[in-house]
């Protein structure tokens, strides 16, 4: 072969090898799913971090808001939804009905950021006066998990309460109105009633839920994007640190991006100063077996599940 030959095929062999190197090395789409309580990742949609630091890998973020959980990982299964952030109860309700969703991540408990609420001069003073009453909640949602912790310290069965299946808006309305005796409820939704007055905190999440954060993803998407997931999780690790001690600059931002107001979210704030996020722990993922037992305990899932099996991490921290 002429030397002149090899040298242009070298050279070609190299160029190639430099394209693949400099060309972006995903072309996805990031479809996050997010909710009013997400402050680290509504934070980071208000300053389009997330949007700068993917596009170089040529990923285009999406960003979608629902009212709780449980539609988040509906939508995921579906395939609209990459990543989402929920808490403790809608994983395990997606988990049973076979979803193919995975855990990807974890941020501090936060039990005092849900509460049992009563209208200020209900009759309601412990737990136990629940008993026949009529409770709000969502449905696999983590306010569902919190009734059914409150009502087991009370000794109450899930059957002598008349659950009322409702969305955080729907749910305020009929308290508001009287239709229900009770409203089990989260952050910012929680601080929003609280600063619009007319109720009373029976019981927070204090000693009866350690009320976990999970990050999550549909199953395919993580395991074909572990460096995506690990950009996500950097980007809200350094987030918080900004977020830390800057309370009254947060709740503004936030209040522009969710239509709530800042001062329902310097309440939030007060209560859950940490939006750190980390891989999974053992220990975590014991406190949400539990969980998954009580829901199943009382026949509100199909079928008992192992919560390993559906935790993820990568094979490279």
């Amino acid at each position: 072969m002429p030397a002149s030959l090899m040298s242009s095929r070298r050279l070609m062999a190299t160029l190639t090898a430099w394209l693949v190197l400099a060309a972006p090395v995903l072309a996805l789409d990031l479809n996050i799913g997010y909710q009013k309580s997400a402050v680290n990742l509504a934070s980071l949609k208000a300053q389009g971090v997330l949007e700068q630091k993917l596009k170089p890998l040529g990923v285009e973020v999406k960003w979608f808001e629902f009212q709780a959980g449980p539609p988040i990982l509906e939508a995921m299964n579906a395939g609209s939804i990459s990543v989402g952030m929920t808490g403790d109860s809608p994983p395990i309700f997606a988990q049973s009905a076979g979803a193919e969703i995975v855990y990807i991540g974890q941020e501090p408990a936060k039990p005092e950021s849900s509460a049992i609420l009563v209208p200020t001069q209900s009759t309601i003073k412990t737990l136990a006066d629940l008993k026949g009453k009529k409770i709000a909640f969502t449905k696999g949602s983590s306010a569902h998990y919190l009734t059914l912790s409150a009502l087991q310290k009370a000794g109450i069965a899930y059957s002598d309460i008349q659950p009322v299946y409702l969305s955080p808006s729907e749910a305020r309305a009929a308290f508001e109105r009287g239709s229900v005796d009770a409203w089990t409820i989260w952050d910012p939704y929680y601080a929003a009633a609280q600063r619009a007055g007319g109720v009373r905190v029976l019981a927070s999440g204090k000693g009866l839920t350690s009320n976990n954060t999970f990050y999550l993803a549909a199953r395919s998407f993580a395991q074909a994007n572990p460096r995506v997931i690990d950009l996500v999780f950097k980007a809200l690790t350094d987030n918080n640190a900004q977020l830390s001690g800057e309370v009254k600059k947060v709740a503004a931002t936030l209040s522009g991006y969710t239509g709530l107001d800042a001062a329902t979210y310097e309440v939030m704030l007060s209560r859950h100063p940490n939006y750190s996020v980390d891989y999974l722990t053992p220990a975590v993922l014991q406190d949400q077996q539990k969980v998954a037992d009580a829901f199943h305990g009382l026949g509100l899932i199909p079928r008992p599940i192992k919560v390993q099996d559906a935790a993820w991490r990568p094979s490279r921290p």
